[in-house]
């Protein structure tokens, strides 16, 4: 009865909720999260998660300042890990072909807190510009 008022920063900061609770934030930062958006998390937690633990991750990042949470998590994920996340959130950002401020402002406070310079991320950056840019199929 009483883990009902467990604390929401007990959860397991592993890479992949670690990428998780990233994507939304940043999905979050237009205020809302749609129905893709929502089964495109399911896709990145795995085939066999549940509700209840993409559920844990909402209220997780609800719960949590950005800040707190990178506080938390950088230090438990390595180098590659945190590229990682923060090439998922710029390609999630712009995804609907151009990040929104409030996303682009959430990115670099990620890539700062985990000592990426936006020089380290452009050759990334423009590869996921051509990736997204699916006009050139149509010229």
């Amino acid at each position: 009865m009483f883990n009902m008022f467990k604390s929401q920063s007990s959860l397991d900061l592993t890479p992949r909720n670690c990428l998780v609770v990233s994507l939304l934030y940043c999905m979050g930062s237009d205020g809302e999260l749609d129905p893709e958006e929502l089964g495109h998390l399911m896709s990145v937690l795995g085939r066999n998660t549940t509700r209840q633990q993409l559920d844990a991750l909402l209220r997780y990042a609800r719960s949590t300042p950005p800040q707190q949470f990178l506080a938390d998590a950088g230090p438990r994920l390595r180098p590659d890990q945190r590229l990682c996340i923060i090439l998922n959130m710029i390609d999630s950002a712009m995804a609907d072909g151009e990040a929104e401020p409030g996303e682009q402002r959430l990115i670099m406070e990620f890539a700062q807190s985990f000592g990426l310079s936006e020089a380290d991320l452009n050759p990334y950056f423009r590869t996921l510009v051509a990736k997204n840019d699916r006009a050139v199929l149509d010229r």
